[in-house]
């Protein structure tokens, strides 16, 4: 070897080299796991926890899962009472378009309800425990009215605006019938679109469908029977078929999205600010919600 001094130096730089990927991977399984450094046919895992007041984390992890060739199928573990109806319907289009292209599968946890179903009937199979809390197809608005305190308090609120229903739902007055008319028109339209999602993505008709489509919850059982669901099992269980729906035959190995980079002083004020923004929606937001309003 000493008189070879460059060879020498290429085995030592392989080594570090090699030592520098093993590193990295042990890494990379620690942190959440990395679609590209886990060897063999893989099977992605995605979560979907909470109330869904965005879409675009979820929606890059499906396109990211999506374009790797190396990931065969995808399980969406929703553990989910709803949310916002907009981002709820963006998450469905995405899980359509790549339930188009490789087996999706879902596995709902103790919850998946209202928008938390909508974006689980766009799966190839859906998986449910026989006590996860499910279906709720349905739309809500929630409005507080603060008039008899501000009128305690000696307050009044004035308003100017440029047409009659520019403050509709406002706190500080009564809720007229034309008002509740014109919500209501609202709500049935996107309650619609709820129905229709449902009836396209599980293939069920939608007479069918509009039966269970009162609001109404289902065990994972009874959404079993009605057809919501395909199979009653875990979150293994939903892996191991999405294995064989996406042809490994060996034991598939499981990663998930690598964790968004960032310090923990961002990671931390971010948590705070979605957990504030969370609970400020969950409470005040007269936005139209598919939300399950069971949880407090």
């Amino acid at each position: 070897m000493k008189k070879r001094p460059f060879l020498m130096a290429l085995l030592v730089l392989g080594a570090i080299f090699l030592f520098f990927l093993i590193t990295v991977y042990f890494i990379a399984g620690f942190m959440g796991g990395s679609t590209s450094l886990a060897l063999g046919e893989k099977v992605g895992v995605i979560e979907v926890e909470g109330v869904i007041v965005s879409s675009r984390k979820t929606i890059d992890q499906l396109i990211r899962f999506k374009e790797d060739q190396s990931i065969k199928a995808i399980v969406i573990r929703v553990d989910s009472p709803g949310g916002g109806v907009g981002p709820s319907q963006e998450i469905f289009q995405e899980v359509s378009k790549t339930a188009g292209m490789k087996p999706v599968v879902v596995s709902m946890g103790s919850v998946a309800a209202s928008g938390g179903y909508y974006i689980a009937a766009p799966a190839r199979r859906i998986f449910a425990n026989p006590g996860t809390i499910t279906g709720s197809i349905g739309v809500i608005m929630e409005f507080t009215n603060w008039q008899e305190l501000l009128d305690k308090l000696g307050l009044q609120s004035q308003v100017v605006k440029s047409g009659r229903y520019k403050d509709i739902g406002s706190p500080v007055r009564p809720m007229s019938k034309e008002d509740r008319e014109l919500l209501q028109d609202l709500i049935d339209d996107v309650h619609s679109q709820f129905i229709a999602a449902v009836a396209l993505g599980r293939n069920i008709p939608e007479d069918k469908v509009r039966t269970l489509a009162d609001g109404r919850i289902f065990t994972g059982r009874q959404a079993l029977e009605a057809g919501l669901v395909d199979e009653l099992g875990n979150l293994q269980d939903a892996i191991a078929v999405a294995a064989q729906m996406g042809g490994i035959e060996e034991k598939p190995k499981v990663v998930y999205p690598p964790r968004e980079k960032g310090n923990l002083f961002d990671y931390l004020i971010e948590e705070t600010a979605s957990s504030l923004r969370r609970g400020f929606q969950e409470r005040t937001s007269s936005g139209l919600q598919y939300l399950w309003s069971g949880i407090e």
